[in-house]
């Protein structure tokens, strides 16, 4: 897997497998991609959508289904950009690709203030251009480089800032309602994706519109969750399980669980009222995030376990 001659390690076999391993069963989990989808993955020339690109293209090798991958960058005109490495790689790859030249940067200059963050102007510019690309090119599916630590920042950023149980699913619709959004990534750790990336030697293009700025309370989020990593090895692991572990009944959300309606139904109810019960916080919830723990299902996932569309179901 690897560009050199050498052979690769254990390590760095179990690393790819447990990527392979995990990018297969969030596609299957989530259905993200069907038989004859066009999949637009977005590559920007960092680590997490280079690595979702090679995953992308070793699953459809071992995949029993047929899709197309066609990547896609946004070239921001950003002062030094390096037109001439995204492309290079994709040829020397294979990869149909295009490139669309847009120049957000001079936009987001003119608009944001010096010194104020910029990343929420550049997102939105970028999705609506990356939408109407999808369109043009008869891409199905958008498939973006997010992986479990972004989904994490990105629920605690809603959680601590904005009030409400928010993250960053692995599948919905695009804003416009012309796409589905997919994030094959959803169960990778980010350090997996930072040793793949050193491991298959991606030509890293480092963002600088804004000198590599990002947000602020984003950046605090994930120093709480690094020191988490470091001191509480499954509080991260229980945070991530818990977003798809969802008991609307046990919370306060009166758009999801009809209050004003409940009635006594003289029922057992194993979902009914346990205020007086002691907890059971269960660690083998967490056994997954053993890198080693269900290695011998890493064959079952060489085909990607992709699923077919039923007959008679129109994809999404």
């Amino acid at each position: 897997m690897t560009h050199s001659n050498r052979h690769p390690s254990v390590n760095e076999n179990k690393l790819v497998k447990r990527l392979l391993r995990e990018t297969g069963k969030a596609i299957s989990d989530y259905q993200m991609i069907e038989e004859g989808d066009r999949v637009m993955v977005c590559l920007s020339g960092g680590k997490d959508s280079y690595g979702l690109l090679d995953i992308l293209l070793t699953l459809r090798e071992r995949a029993p289904i047929q899709f197309d991958l066609i990547a896609v960058n946004l070239d921001q005109k950003q002062p030094g950009f390096p037109e001439h490495v995204l492309p290079d790689y994709l040829r020397a790859r294979g990869v149909p690709f295009h490139i669309e030249n847009q120049d957000t940067y001079s936009t987001v200059k003119r608009l944001i203030p010096e010194g104020k963050t910029t990343c929420s102007l550049c997102s939105r510019l970028r999705r609506g251009i990356l939408y109407r690309v999808a369109r043009e090119l008869g891409a199905n599916k958008i498939a973006l480089g997010h992986h479990r630590n972004d989904i994490l920042a990105t629920f605690f950023l809603n959680l601590f800032y904005g009030g409400r149980l928010k993250a960053m699913p692995p599948k919905l619709v695009s804003d416009n309602g012309e796409h589905i959004v997919i994030r094959p990534l959803a169960y990778v750790q980010e350090k997996d994706l930072i040793a793949y990336a050193k491991l298959r030697d991606f030509p890293i293009i480092p963002c600088n519109l804004c000198g590599s700025q990002e947000n602020l309370k984003r950046q605090e989020i994930n120093r709480m969750l690094e020191e988490w990593n470091r001191h509480f090895s499954t509080r991260n692991a229980s945070v991530f399980r818990a977003l798809s572990h969802v008991a609307p009944s046990h919370l306060m959300d009166r758009d999801l669980m009809d209050f004003a309606g409940l009635r006594p139904t003289g029922l057992a109810d194993a979902n009914g009222d346990h205020a007086f019960d002691a907890e059971d916080y269960a660690l083998s919830a967490f056994a997954a995030d053993d890198e080693d723990e269900h290695e011998s299902t890493a064959a079952g996932i060489q085909a990607a376990d992709l699923r077919r569309s039923p007959p008679g179901v129109r994809r999404a």
